[in-house]
C-alpha cells in the first residue's frame, strides 16, 4: 500500500484529505502544517509521495519545503495550491514536481494524480537503477586502444612503461579476457611433426594411401 504524506496547514482540510485517501486505498505515514516540519517528517517516514501544499503556515512555504526535501532523498511531490499564479507555477517547476493540483480538486482528479505520479516516481526509480548498474559495468570495462608495440620475434608487448609483458599477461591486464592455451597446426607441425602427421592422417584418411 502506497505511504502518502500530507502537508496542509488547514486542519479540515487535511482531515479531509486523509479520508479521501483512506478511501482510495492509500495509507497516510504523516501530516504536516509547516514546511520545516515537512522536512522532518519526510526524512524520518520516507513517504512514497507527498501531497504538498504551497501556502503554509511558518516561515517556509511548500516550494521551499519541497525544495530542501528533493536534496536529501527521492521523495516525489504533487502540488496543491487555491492559486494558479504563473509566478508560483514557474517557481513550483524548478523542483521538478510530479503533479499541480487546483483547489477545490473532484475525487477523480485526486486519484488520477496521485496514480500518474506514484507510476512516474516508480519509472524514474528503475531507470536511476539502470543507469547506476550501467555505470558499473562500463566502469569494469577495459578496452584496448591505439598502436601496441610488439616484438617481431617473441610477440611481447611494451608498455607505456618501457617494459615489455607476454601478450596474454599485457591483454589480461587491459581488458575483460580470459585465456586457454593450446597449439596451433603450424607451431605443431614444427615442434611435433609425428603428432601433427598422425592427426592429419586420422583428419584425412586417404593422405594415407
Amino acid at each position: 500500500m502506497p505511504k502518502i504524506m500530507i502537508v496542509e496547514d488547514e486542519r479540515i482540510l487535511a482531515a479531509d484529505l486523509e479520508d479521501r485517501l483512506g478511501a482510495m486505498g492509500y495509507s497516510v505515514c504523516a501530516k504536516a502544517s509547516s514546511g520545516e516540519h515537512a522536512i522532518e517528517l519526510a526524512i524520518e517516514n520516507k513517504p512514497d509521495l507527498i501531497l504538498m501544499d504551497i501556502h503554509l503556515e511558518g516561515q517556509m512555504d511548500g516550494i521551499q519545503a519541497a525544495r530542501i526535501i528533493k536534496d536529501s532523498g527521492e521523495f516525489p511531490v504533487v502540488y496543491l495550491t487555491a492559486f494558479a499564479d504563473q509566478g508560483i507555477l514557474d517557481r513550483a517547476k524548478v523542483t521538478e514536481p510530479f503533479g499541480y493540483l487546483i483547489k477545490p480538486f473532484q475525487l477523480r482528479e485526486l486519484h488520477s494524480t496521485i496514480e500518474m505520479a506514484l507510476y512516474k516516481a516508480d519509472m524514474d526509480r528503475k531507470l536511476k537503477e539502470t543507469n547506476r548498474e550501467l555505470k558499473e559495468a562500463l566502469a569494469k570495462v577495459k578496452q584496448l586502444s591505439g598502436l601496441l608495440p610488439i616484438c617481431a620475434n617473441c610477440k611481447k608487448i611494451r608498455d607505456s612503461q618501457d617494459y615489455w609483458h607476454q601478450v596474454e599477461t599485457y591483454i589480461a591486464a587491459h581488458s575483460e579476457a580470459d585465456f586457454s592455451h593450446s597449439i596451433c597446426p603450424d607451431c605443431m607441425k614444427t615442434l611435433y611433426p609425428e603428432i601433427y602427421e598422425a592427426r592429419l592422417k586420422k583428419a584425412n584418411p586417404s593422405t594415407a594411401m
